[in-house]
């Protein structure tokens, strides 16, 4: 792995604001984003993303590239739950092995943001139909999560109206907003999406900083708690993203030769969701513990992907 790639991301203006958060939770300040200037941010970063990714994608042309890479997408956001409910439920109880698997399997939409900061460091362009993957993939692993916890639970038949959460993992804030986004730059010509350009292009690292601001503060919150469930908790959300994201580096040159595409594949493997698998897991399976897996996707795995992983899933790929 190139040092000066670690190097860049951990000096990076957005990863130190992070670190600036965690710090002042430790320090006790009473520094704290607004929740509704919070939400603005969460909902501006995935407007931008999706708009220019409807943007790339009115130059792209439908091929059978882009078909297999969807259905690549989706096969990953099914078989990580698959194999990491196993695992997990050698040390936890069904609804937090299913929750975790769930959380693992799906994907952290702040994670795609900070990759496409990190992708455009790097001189890379995303492609739009990734971000048409990144959409696809977050509903597979919540619900595979769900079908899991609803075979092997053996203290009592709990019943999941698996209608409603399809429904709920496909209307969910996050997912409607940058899809309607990714439809609407698809739609804008390029002289309509230029008259916005500064609102989606010129402010968005600074926003980006902000927000990673306030997840450092919500991490810090809830750094302790989750400390005091023991090392399985901390290692599986360390080892478990940097496996996924690895190997998926290596396996997506059999879909796509693009530096770019097989990076966000990569990140999105070793990323987890702690927006939209909270929020189904709360109506379905309310039995899970949200201590856990939201501190494991936040404190644990998403600094451990801006730091050591994206660099490395880089340098995999740029090696094969």
């Amino acid at each position: 792995m190139n040092l000066n790639l670690l190097l860049s991301n951990i000096t990076s203006p957005a990863f130190l604001f992070f670190i600036l958060g965690i710090i002042a939770v430790k320090l006790k300040s009473d520094l704290e984003i607004p929740a509704n200037s919070s939400k603005f941010i969460s909902l501006y970063l995935l407007f931008s993303i999706g708009f220019k990714g409807g943007q790339e994608l009115s130059h792209e042309s439908f091929s059978l590239e882009i078909f297999w890479s969807m259905i690549f997408g989706i096969a990953i956001s099914l078989l990580i739950p698959l194999y990491t409910f196993f695992i997990l439920k050698r040390k936890m109880n069904v609804f937090d092995a299913g929750a975790i698997a769930a959380a693992y399997g799906s994907v952290s939409a702040v994670t795609f943001v900070t990759a496409v900061s990190y992708l455009d460091s790097e001189k890379l362009q995303l492609h739009g139909h990734m971000v048409a993957i990144m959409a696809l993939m977050e509903s597979p692993a919540i619900i595979a999560g769900l079908i899991l916890i609803s075979i092997y639970n053996k203290e009592e038949k709990t019943q999941i109206n698996k209608l409603s959460v399809i429904k709920h993992s496909l209307t969910n804030g996050s997912v409607l907003l940058i899809i309607g986004s990714l439809i609407i730059g698809l739609l804008a010509n390029a002289k309509q999406a230029e008259g916005i350009k500064p609102f989606t292009n010129d402010i968005f690292k600074g926003f980006l900083a902000i927000f990673l601001l306030d997840m450092g503060i919500v991490s810090g919150r809830k750094l302790s708690a989750f400390i005091s469930n023991g090392w399985f908790p901390l290692l599986f959300a360390i080892i478990i993203p940097l496996l996924n994201g690895c190997i998926i580096a290596f396996v997506s040159s059999y879909v796509t030769d693009e530096i770019s595409n097989r990076f966000m594949f990569a990140v999105l493997a070793a990323s987890a969701s702690y927006i939209a698998v909270p929020a189904a897991m709360k109506l379905a399976a309310p039995k899970s513990n949200p201590g856990l897996y939201i501190p494991m996707a936040l404190a644990i795995t998403f600094p451990l992907n801006i730091t050591i992983g994206m660099p490395l899933y880089l340098a995999i790929i740029k090696i094969f």
